[in-house]
C-alpha cells in the first residue's frame, strides 16, 4: 500500500469519525431549544371569583382547550363547560366554523354567588351561557356606570391635590404650584437644572414643555414633598456603539464608581400651600449618605406582588443609609408640620443585606416591620409609630426573605424563608404565616422542592407549584394552614426522558475551610463511560447578591447539560460568600477580598469531586462565566494557573475600581479617611503574568453595566507580558450575550482547548 493510499485511508476514517461523533452536534442534540418541545407543562393561572373559594384555570387536553372550575372549600373541580359543545353552539350562533382546538377565552365574567352561568366575549360580541340547560345567547353589551368615558389627558404634566384645589408642575426643571381656576403660577423652587432636578433625576437638558414634577401630595392638600437627587458633579462614563447608522453614535450617562469623591447627594423639600415657599429640611446625619422613600400599606388584606400603595398620606417615611452601608435609619416627615423624627436606628457590620433588607410601614405608621440580620440570620420585627419595639415577629437559624401578602386587619404575613427545613436545601425557598406578635407560625409549603405559591384574594387557599432539577413542577391547592386538598397539574416529562435525557445530579459538599456545606449542579454526558476520563468545567458566578444556582427543574440550565454532552463533567457550585440567602456570616464572607474570595472553594470543589469520581480528569480542569463570573473565571485561571488549563471569562468587572458604585463598595467595602472615602479593590489585570493556559475573553462594546473598558484593561495588561490570549468584541452587544452564536462561541473553544478536537469550520454553525 503506497503513502497516497495510507493518507487517503487516515482521511477517510477521520471524516467518518467527526461525522459520526462531532461534539457540537451532541450539544445540540440536547440543548433546551432542541428538547423544550417534549416536556408538556401544566402550569395552572388562577382567576379567583371575586373573593369566594372558587376559580377557574384553562388547560390543554388531547389539543383541546379545558377550563376547569375549581370549589377549593369543597375540594371539587369539573369542566366549567364542554369545549366541543360550546364550540358548536358559537358555529350555529355566528355561522363559521368554530374550531374546539382553538377556542378559550382571556376572560370570564361569573357571578360569584352562583355557578349555573358565564359571560364572555366573542368575536367583539358578548354572550351568555348557561351551564345547566346548554343554552347560549347573545347579549347586549353592557355600559359601565358611574365612569367617565376616557379621554386622553392633554395636561397630563398637571399633579393635582387630593382635594383638586392646587396642581404643580415641572417647567425647565423648577416646580410651580398653581390654584386649578387661576392663571398665575407659583415658582416654588429656583436653582433646578439638569441632574438637580425636580423633574427628572437623569435630565441631562433643558426643554420648554411643562412636565409632570417629582413632588408628591400630602393628604391635607395643604402640602407637599420633593426628594431630589444632586448628580451635577457625578463623573460620566461613555461607550460608543459602532453599528447605529450613518455614523458612529456616542452614549454617555452618569455613573459613580467605588471610591469617587463625588458621589449623587439627596435634599428633601417640605412646600407649604399657603404662603407658597419650599423648605429644605435637615435630614442630614452620615456623609454621603443615601435617601430611600417608603411606602405604606393600610386596609386590610394587601396583596405585595410590587411596591405598595403610594397614595397620599398624612406623613411619610424615608430610609436614611451611610455610605459604608453599615448605619440605617428610617425616619418619618410630618405632612402638617414639617417635622422630621428619627425612629428606627440600626448598626450592622460589616454591611447591611442589599437584597434582602425590608421595611414595610403599616396602619398609618401605628405599625412598622422592620428586617435585621442582628441574630446573624434575617428576621422581622415589629415596632409601634415611636420606633418602639414591640414583638419579635420571626426567629430561628433560618433567613426570612420578601413579604408576599400583609393582613394588616387580621395582623399576620406570609412570607418567604430559607434553610428553617431539615434535610432540605437551604436555597429552596418556602413559605410561611406568622401573626405579627410571633404566634400562629406555620410552614404552608411542605415538600423538599423550590416553590412559588399564588394566594386567593381572600387569602384563605394558594396554588403551590413546585419542583427540583430532578424532578418536574407539581401545582396543588393548599388552604392557608398548608394543607394539601387536591393536585391540579403535573409537568409531563416522559417524552423527554424517552430522548435519552438525565436529570443532573444535586451536590452537597463542603467548602476549603471542611465545615460549611456547599451545594450545586453536576452535569454529565448522558452516554457517559465510568471507565474513562473526563475534562471537568466549572460554571461560576461569585455572587455576592446572587449565586444562578438553579433549583427549579429545568432541561437546559444555561446550556450547561448541553455542553456536558460534548464529553465534560460541568458543574456549577455556589461558594462561601455567594449569596444573600445563608445568614450574615456566610454572604458577607468576601467582605474586604471582593476578587479572590469565591477561589479557593472552587478548587477545592473539584478536588474533591475527583477525588470522588476517577471519571474526572484533573488535568483538564476549565472554567467559564458571565460577568462576575467571567470575573472569577479570569482571576481563578490567574490565581491557579497549574489548575485551571482553559478559562472562557465574558463580559467581567475585572477591575472593579471602575464598576458601579454600590457594589464595589456594598461588598469589598469603602472606609472614610481624614474625611475622605477611600475604596482600593484588587483587580484581575495584576495577576496577568501568571497565565500559562488559554484564556478566551469576550465582551460586548456597548455594555453599560460592565463598560468595555474592563476587558480592554486586562487585555492590556496579558499584552505588556507579552502573554497569549484570544479575545472577541462583540459589536452591538451589551451586557447580555447570550444568543447562540456567543453559546457556541463557548463550546468550540472548550472543544478544541480540552477536548483536543480540532474544527476548521469558517461559519459557527447549528449542528443537528
Amino acid at each position: 500500500m503506497n503513502k497516497l493510499t495510507l493518507m487517503l485511508l487516515a482521511c477517510l476514517i477521520t471524516g467518518g469519525l467527526n461525522a459520526q461523533t462531532n461534539p457540537l452536534d451532541s450539544a445540540e442534540k440536547y440543548s433546551g431549544d432542541q428538547l423544550g418541545k417534549y416536556l408538556k407543562g401544566s402550569s395552572v393561572s388562577p382567576n379567583w371569583i371575586g373573593k369566594s373559594n372558587r376559580f377557574y384555570y384553562n388547560t390543554t387536553e388531547n389539543n383541546i382547550t379545558i377550563c376547569y372550575l375549581v370549589d377549593a372549600a369543597k375540594g371539587t373541580r369539573k369542566p366549567l363547560y364542554d369545549t366541543k359543545m360550546l364550540a358548536n353552539k358559537l358555529s350555529t350562533e355566528t355561522g363559521t366554523t368554530v374550531q374546539p382546538g382553538s377556542l378559550s377565552f382571556y376572560s370570564l365574567e361569573i357571578d360569584p354567588n352562583s355557578t349555573g352561568s358565564f359571560k364572555f366575549q366573542f368575536k367583539g360580541k358578548n354572550y351568555k351561557y348557561d351551564t345547566k340547560t346548554d343554552q347560549l345567547k347573545e347579549v347586549p353589551k353592557e355600559i359601565a356606570k358611574n365612569r367617565n368615558t376616557f379621554k386622553p389627558n392633554t395636561e397630563y404634566w398637571k399633579k393635582m391635590s387630593p382635594d383638586s384645589a392646587w396642581f404643580v408642575y415641572g417647567y425647565r426643571h423648577n416646580a410651580y404650584l398653581q390654584k386649578r381656576n387661576d392663571s398665575t403660577a407659583i415658582q416654588l423652587t429656583t436653582d433646578a437644572e439638569p441632574y438637580f432636578s425636580f423633574v427628572s433625576s437623569n435630565a441631562s437638558s433643558t426643554d420648554d414643555k411643562k412636565s409632570s414634577p417629582m413632588l408628591y401630595w400630602f393628604k391635607n392638600s395643604k402640602s407637599l414633598y420633593a426628594l431630589r437627587e444632586d448628580k451635577r458633579r457625578v463623573q460620566e462614563m461613555t461607550i460608543i456603539n459602532s453599528l447605529t447608522e450613518p455614523r458612529p453614535q456616542i452614549n454617555t450617562y452618569k455613573f459613580p464608581m467605588p471610591g469617587d469623591k463625588e458621589v449623587v447627594q439627596y435634599d428633601m423639600f417640605f412646600f407649604d400651600t399657603e404662603t407658597g415657599k419650599a423648605e429644605r429640611l435637615d435630614i442630614a446625619k452620615y456623609p454621603d449618605q443615601k435617601i430611600i422613600m417608603q411606602s405604606t400599606i393600610t386596609n386590610g388584606r394587601t396583596m405585595l406582588f410590587g411596591k405598595s400603595s403610594n397614595d397620599p398620606q398624612q406623613e411619610v417615611y424615608f430610609l436614611r443609609r451611610s455610605r459604608t452601608n453599615d448605619q440605617m435609619d428610617l425616619c418619618r416627615l410630618d405632612g402638617t408640620t414639617g417635622k422630621v423624627t428619627e425612629l428606627i436606628t440600626e448598626t450592622t457590620k460589616p454591611h447591611f443585606n442589599d437584597q434582602l433588607f425590608n421595611c414595610r410601614i403599616l396602619n398609618n405608621g401605628n405599625d412598622i416591620l422592620w428586617w435585621s440580620e442582628r441574630t446573624g440570620y434575617g428576621q422581622y420585627y415589629l415596632y409601634d409609630r415611636n420606633g418602639k419595639l414591640k414583638h419579635t415577629v420571626t426567629k430561628g437559624n433560618f433567613v426570612s426573605g420578601e413579604i408576599l401578602s400583609i393582613d394588616t386587619a387580621g395582623r399576620g404575613m406570609v412570607f418567604e424563608g430559607y434553610g428553617r427545613e431539615k434535610n432540605t436545601d437551604p436555597y429552596y425557598r418556602m413559605f410561611y404565616k406568622v401573626k405579627f406578635d410571633g404566634s400562629g407560625f406555620t410552614l404552608l409549603t411542605p415538600g423538599n422542592a423550590y416553590h412559588d405559591i399564588q394566594l386567593s384574594k381572600n387569602g384563605k387557599y394558594l396554588l403551590d407549584t413546585y419542583s427540583r432539577i430532578d424532578q418536574p413542577a407539581v401545582t396543588v391547592l393548599r388552604d392557608i394552614k398548608g394543607k394539601k386538598v387536591m393536585e391540579l397539574g403535573k409537568d409531563d416529562a416522559s417524552a423527554l426522558f424517552k430522548t435519552g435525557w438525565k436529570a443532573p445530579e444535586f451536590i452537597k459538599i463542603k467548602a476549603a475551610d471542611g465545615i460549611t456545606d456547599l451545594y450545586g449542579v453536576m452535569y454529565k454526558p448522558f452516554n457517559m463511560d465510568t471507565t474513562k476520563k473526563y475534562p471537568i468545567i466549572s460554571n461560576v458566578y461569585p455572587g455576592p447578591q446572587e449565586d444562578y444556582i438553579p433549583k427549579k427543574f429545568t432541561i437546559d440550565d444555561n446550556y450547561n447539560q448541553s455542553l456536558a454532552q460534548m464529553g465534560f463533567i460541568v458543574i456549577n457550585m455556589a461558594h462561601r460568600g455567594s449569596s444573600p440567602l445563608r445568614g450574615l456570616a456566610f454572604h458577607t464572607y468576601g467582605y474586604g477580598n471582593l476578587r479572590d474570595y469565591a477561589l479557593a472553594d472552587d478548587k477545592h470543589i473539584i478536588e474533591q469531586l475527583a477525588a470522588k469520581h476517577k471519571y474526572i480528569d484533573l488535568d483538564k480542569v476549565g472554567i467559564y462565566g458571565h460577568s462576575g463570573g467571567g470575573f472569577m473565571s479570569a482571576t481563578a485561571m490567574l490565581t491557579y494557573p497549574e489548575f485551571y488549563k482553559v478559562a472562557v471569562a465574558a463580559s467581567g468587572n475585572y477591575d472593579t475600581n471602575i464598576y458601579t458604585q454600590w457594589w464595589g463598595e456594598t461588598y469589598h467595602g469603602v472606609w472614610e479617611k481624614n474625611g475622605k472615602f477611600e475604596s482600593n479593590i484588587p483587580t484581575t489585570a495584576a495577576l496577568a503574568g501568571n497565565l500559562k493556559g488559554r484564556l478566551f475573553l469576550i465582551t460586548g462594546d456597548v455594555d453599560k453595566n460592565v463598560h468595555p473598558a474592563n476587558t480592554f484593561r486586562l487585555a492590556d495588561a496579558l499584552i505588556k507580558k507579552n502573554k497569549r490570549f484570544d479575545m472577541m468584541v462583540l459589536p452591538g452587544k451589551d451586557h447580555g450575550l447570550g444568543d447562540k452564536y456567543y453559546i457556541n462561541l463557548i463550546r468550540y473553544y472548550f472543544m478544541e482547548n480540552l477536548l483536543g478536537v480540532k474544527s476548521s469550520d469558517t461559519d459557527i454553525v447549528l449542528h443537528k
